[in-house]
């Protein structure tokens, strides 16, 4: 059987400010009403025989893929959680061991969360080449044909023909210089690595073991001390931290003689910069790509995306990116956008926030928004959705006042449990271990105003939580 695997575990800083830590580009709908996560879940639901989809995400990342898979109505065929980011070979050895304990002839299609595929049935036609190879022991992977010369992709030249289609892989190659890639077109053998994959779950485990033994065992470990938390699965951190961190093409791809490659066609991008999503993106008759309440006069060659709170107007410029959301702002030159990165660690490096969270934070139960903040007070839009409720916890350092806008939530204050309706208030002292849940249908809107000496997200201790993070 096929076992698509999702690997999502990016962070996307290339696409800051709309990318986040907390929120990155595999969860934001960048190209239409779904995100890219969910895209490729989707693709993969649609292939002949394909099961419930495996994910490996971070822990931080978890209650959104669950709620993404459910938001497409796609079952989930296991989501595990890495302890810490080590590569892409340790994540797809846990897959690996996953779906082979429940099918020890199990093929696995592995994807990344974050790449768009626009032509699916050429996609299709090349997962079927591709699991032929892999049903007679062959590790493949896609090639995508490339039509320009890029310096920000590896490159695969192939080898021999194989019977069923597909080629040997000669050598993996490395991103090259403009000069190189250029001569790579032109000899018309070279593709593009993709980071898609299909092969047979032991078949990987075997190689992984004999090229890779350190990274084999570490997986094994952890996967054999894994625990179950809700939907998720918990492999022991300390096993899966001993292994060493590299990717599946230095760890197998590059060492094994079972290697083979799929070119195909399919409209296929990574989308790993505002300059490649503008080049994927329907554009208006001066080169524009426009999305929200954009105002544009003698511009051209420009993505401009506007927030939902203000209007972006743009004049006498061309080849800009503008990207706004709540909180940052950024104004690029398209041909700088791949050092998007530059900022992201200056953010890092001054000790401030921007590139991990948005204004707007999602959690389990619903999301907050922190619409105003002084020395010692801030202001959240807080909405709970129906039957969520919040943690039983207490603050140290900061009291609470609680309106309800819409809605009517169940407050836990101390040995008080009360309903709070619409245009009511109530008061959360300073030490009170309280609790806010929505029992009703509709979600629960309020505004929460904190009054304190310290008002960060770490001043809270949980006390009792549905979703395990007491």
């Amino acid at each position: 059987m096929l076992h698509p695997v999702v690997l999502s575990g990016g962070s996307g800083t290339r696409l800051w400010p709309l990318s986040r830590q907390n929120q990155p580009k595999q969860f934001l709908a960048l190209m239409g009403d779904h995100s890219l996560f969910q895209e490729t879940v989707l693709r993969a639901h649609r292939l002949p025989g394909a099961q419930a989809p495996v994910t490996v995400c971070s822990d931080d990342h978890r209650f959104m893929v669950g709620e993404q898979l459910q938001g497409v109505g796609v079952g989930s065929g296991g989501i595990l959680l890495e302890p810490i980011a080590r590569n892409t070979a340790p994540a797809i050895a846990l897959a690996a061991l996953h779906v082979a304990s429940r099918d020890p002839d199990a093929l696995m299609l592995v994807m990344p969360a974050d790449h768009l595929i626009e032509d699916e049935v050429a996609f299709r036609e090349a997962v079927a080449t591709a699991r032929q190879l892999a049903e007679t022991g062959w590790l493949v992977t896609f090639g995508i044909r490339p039509d320009y010369a890029e310096t920000g992709y590896g490159y695969i030249l192939r080898g021999g023909e194989l019977a069923g289609g597909g080629f040997q892989v000669e050598r993996f190659v490395e991103k090259p210089d403009l000069a190189t890639a250029e001569r790579y077109v032109a000899a018309g053998t070279y593709a593009w690595n993709s980071g898609m994959f299909l092969f047979q779950a032991q078949r990987y485990l075997e190689e992984l073991a004999r090229h890779a033994p350190a990274i084999a065992a570490a997986a094994r470990a952890a996967y054999t001390q894994s625990r179950s938390d809700l939907d998720f699965i918990r492999v022991d951190a300390q096993a899966f931290g001993a292994s060493p961190s590299d990717s599946i093409d230095y760890a197998v791809m590059e060492k094994t003689d079972r290697a083979a490659v799929v070119p195909v066609t399919c409209g296929w991008s990574d989308i790993g910069s505002w300059s490649s999503l503008w080049s994927v993106a329907e554009r208006d008759e001066d080169g524009n790509r426009h999305e929200g309440d954009v105002i544009s006069v003698d511009t051209k060659g420009s993505l401009v995306r506007a927030s939902e709170r203000r209007m972006i107007a743009t004049l006498g410029v061309e080849d800009l990116v503008v990207i706004d959301t709540a909180d940052a702002t950024l104004v690029a030159r398209k041909d700088r956008v791949q050092d998007v990165k530059t900022i992201v660690d200056t953010l890092k490096a001054a000790g401030r926030t921007e590139h991990l969270f948005h204004r707007k934070v999602y959690r389990p139960w619903g999301s907050y928004d922190s619409i105003g903040v002084g020395e010692r007070f801030q202001v959240k839009r807080i909405v709970v959705k129906p039957g969520a409720a919040l943690s039983l916890q207490k603050h140290a350092h900061r009291a609470e006042h609680w309106i309800v806008v819409s809605g009517v939530a169940e407050v836990t204050c101390d040995e008080r449990v009360f309903d709070l309706r619409e245009n009511e208030s109530t008061y959360i002292p300073l030490g009170s271990v309280h609790r806010l849940r929505n029992r009703g249908s509709e979600p629960v809107e309020l505004i929460e105003v904190q009054s304190g000496t310290y008002l960060g997200e770490d001043d809270i201790v949980r006390l009792e939580d549905v979703y395990g993070r007491s």
